[in-house]
């Protein structure tokens, strides 16, 4: 099982869309900067998240959030 997420900044205006197999580890890994890309955006707020049943799933799902439609979806939550 994977997860598509997608993480809000609290202090700049960045969502950052990614997929997992650990939710939970993942938030934390973000939260406390041991991720080189978003440590300048901490802390974030989950915003979505959804489960798919297989990797190759999650990573097409993953593209939709990253287009600009899914990005703007994602920017009126």
């Amino acid at each position: 099982m994977f997860y598509v997420y997608a993480l809000s900044s609290l202090k700049e205006n960045y969502i950052y869309v990614s997929l997992t197999s650990d939710l939970n580890r993942r938030f934390e890994q973000h939260n406390s900067g041991k991720e080189r890309t978003t440590r300048k955006f901490r802390p974030f707020k989950l915003i979505f998240s959804e489960i798919c049943s297989s990797r190759t799933e999650a990573r097409i799902r993953e593209k939709y959030w990253k287009s600009g439609i899914g990005k703007e979806k994602l920017r009126k939550l």
